[in-house]
């Protein structure tokens, strides 16, 4: 009896090393290039610029009474609280649609089109449709840009469905909203954490199309956290910038932590 057990402690130990020696390369890659300066920008926003002293809490206080900051932390809410549900919303009836056409590999790759296209291009054609760059006019970009892999996702979502489940529950004699509310739904949970996660981190990467269109200093309505991001780091205050990059990282890993708990949950 002994000699299977060394065999099978052996060949557990093989499976650990190359599980190790797997996860080693993209571990290390995570350590030098995100943990390890994040650690340094942590330990920055409690320093001044020059001369590196300590200064506490104080470049945090400066960063939450910074009336540029608050504006940019109003209108990227305002936008995530707009777009996020718009572009799930939309993606879910769409994909709802387009989940009964049989050819639908064909059109498929049309829905990444926007996604394909630099960002440049995709400011270039807004500005020719909309001649005020407003918050609108960013909303509607950003639903155009990433409607169509949002599509790609729920009708993965839907494909994923037994067909069992929904002929059983029409059998009993459910109709199709029915079926979509009792039997869909609650099999599209998956699907729905790695959208909203996904749009999620993507609305807070919205700054581009908004520098470009308007530069550093836009309309009030378009003015986001990455603008003030980039004003500190032209003028040098880094001091203020570490601060506000640890707090916005914090809530960033805090609501993804969150939503995590939430679709975990049983229903």
């Amino acid at each position: 009896m002994k000699y299977p057990k060394r065999i099978k402690r052996r060949r557990l130990h093989k499976e650990r090393r190359a599980f190790a020696a797997f996860l080693a390369p993209s571990f290390i890659g995570v350590m030098i290039f995100v943990l390890l300066p994040f650690v340094d920008v942590i330990q920055r926003s409690f320093m001044t610029v020059m001369s590196g002293k300590f200064v506490g809490l104080d470049n945090y206080k400066k960063v939450f009474t910074n009336q540029a900051f608050i504006l940019a932390v109003k209108n990227t809410l305002h936008f995530i609280g707009t777009a996020i549900p718009l572009l799930v919303l939309l993606g879910l009836a769409a994909a709802l649609v387009l989940s009964k056409i049989k050819e639908i590999s064909i059109i498929k790759s049309l829905y990444l089109f926007p996604m394909a296209m630099p960002t440049a291009t995709v400011v270039i054609v807004w500005r020719m449709f909309f001649f005020k760059q407003d918050f609108n006019s960013l909303v509607i970009s950003y639903l155009w840009k990433n409607t169509g892999y949002t599509i790609v996702l729920w009708l993965a979502g839907i494909a994923a469905i037994p067909n069992e489940l929904i002929e059983a529950a029409r059998v009993d004699g459910a109709n199709r909203w029915k079926c979509f509310i009792f039997v869909k739904l609650p099999c599209l949970k998956g699907s729905v954490y790695t959208i909203v996660v996904l749009s999620f981190l993507n609305s807070v990467k919205i700054y581009r199309e908004a520098y470009l269109v308007a530069g550093s200093y836009p309309g009030q309505d378009i003015y986001l956290i990455q603008h003030t991001f980039n004003n500190w780091y032209v003028n040098l205050d880094f001091d203020k910038l570490a601060a506000a990059t640890v707090v916005v990282g914090s809530v960033l890993f805090v609501v993804i932590i969150l939503l995590n708990f939430l679709w975990n949950r049983e229903l």
